[in-house]
């Protein structure tokens, strides 16, 4: 077992908070700032669930080492729901009517989250979700005011890929997709992208979430003459599509939307099937410090949690972590979940660090940034 592994582990068993169940948090002083976090740190999603926890607790423990936000520490909670969407409700009520609770942070899952929207989980709890891991339209559009973004959309990603592959001449394209509403979404920002230069999908296959069963798919999309095939996929079931497709002889070029982890893609493909993919991305290349808050990213790991890598998914929640704790400093002294709300609201151009997010009363897409990066012979990503 690699030591990425060892330690995403390690992470999961510690951060696994039962809330109200024989491992519940210890007390909480009166002056703590409670973050719920409710993130798949078991499951097909595990891996990816480790290290959105760990980008919010290596900002969230040096807050609190100046000091915290107005001499309230940030309490980081967190619950495993392994991706599971009745998991994911059940346990996010459970945070909320903890009144301690004023704001949730980087869950997980289009169709996770999309039902704690129509469960009205969200709007009955008051309180601001900051940071999602997640780009699908159905969260963004009809506009909902609890939900404050920090990447931009599945669509968004699915046009950068789209304009990419066609100005290079390559127009026949396959999906291969989650079949929920995270697979959905990302299939219908395709299919849009594809309709607007006058194409269609050649072919799109599905397979079953919280599975890898994507012999079908494969089988599918090896039958058809394409280009291109753009995934909307999670770690495990990328990485089998991957590994049958190129080890049956399929040829084409090979994209991911932003949710997966390289190094895990590496793991269980093999370095030889996943060179040459191209991923997009919706944060800034955190593996060089050319910005200033890479650079502050960089320290903060290396000093909270030295055995860890540099990450897209750590650092993009890195970021949410900031947006999070400008917003309970802007809420006062004494902040509320509504306050909370109306703080990030506030958040019209706050420069992170070399990035720059925006929210208003009648906007909670922070960035539509999306670049693509490709898989390396050394099996890290290149610009």
């Amino acid at each position: 077992m690699d030591k990425v592994m060892t330690w995403s582990r390690r992470m999961a068993a510690a951060l696994a908070v039962a809330w109200g169940g024989a491992t519940a948090p210890t007390s909480l002083q009166a002056a703590d700032i409670v973050v719920g976090q409710v993130a798949p740190l078991t499951g097909v999603l595990a891996s990816t669930g480790a290290q959105m926890v760990l980008g919010g607790k290596i900002y969230f423990d040096w807050v609190n080492a100046q000091g915290g936000v107005h001499g309230a520490s940030i309490r980081q909670a967190v619950a495993d729901d392994a991706y599971k969407v009745a998991d994911t409700v059940r346990l996010t009520r459970e945070m909320l009517a903890k009144p301690e609770v004023l704001a949730l942070y980087g869950f997980a899952g289009t169709a996770n989250i999309t039902q704690l929207l129509a469960d009205g989980v969200l709007e009955q709890g008051g309180a601001a979700l900051v940071a999602p891991y997640t780009g699908g339209e159905s969260l963004r559009n009809p506009f909902n005011p609890w939900i404050f973004h920090v990447r931009a959309g599945y669509g968004d990603e699915a046009e950068h890929m789209v304009q990419q592959l066609t100005t290079l001449g390559m127009n026949r394209v396959a999906v291969m997709y989650q079949d929920d509403g995270f697979g959905k979404a990302g299939l219908a920002g395709v299919e849009a992208a594809l309709a607007k230069r006058n194409l269609k999908v050649v072919v799109a296959a599905g397979y079953e979430r919280n599975t890898d069963k994507v012999d079908e798919a494969v089988k599918a999309i090896k039958a058809v003459d394409v280009h291109a095939v753009i995934m909307i996929a999670v770690n495990k079931p990328a990485a089998a599509f991957i590994q049958r497709y190129r080890e049956q002889g399929g040829g084409a070029q090979l994209y991911n939307i932003s949710v997966v982890d390289p190094t895990e893609l590496v793991k269980l493909a093999g370095l030889k099937n996943v060179h040459g993919l191209g991923i997009s991305q919706v944060v800034p290349y955190p593996y060089r410090p050319q910005l200033p808050v890479v650079r502050e990213y960089q320290t903060l790991l290396k000093k909270y949690a030295p055995e860890a890598e540099v990450n897209y998914t750590s650092f993009e929640q890195f970021l949410g972590a900031k947006v999070l704790v400008e917003a309970l400093r802007r809420a006062g002294p004494a902040p509320t979940r509504a306050k909370v709300v109306k703080a990030l609201e506030s958040l019209q151009s706050y420069d992170l660090g070399g990035i720059t997010l925006g929210y208003s009363p009648t906007n909670r897409i922070g960035s539509r940034y999306v670049e693509v990066t490709v898989i390396g012979s050394n099996g890290r990503l290149m610009k």
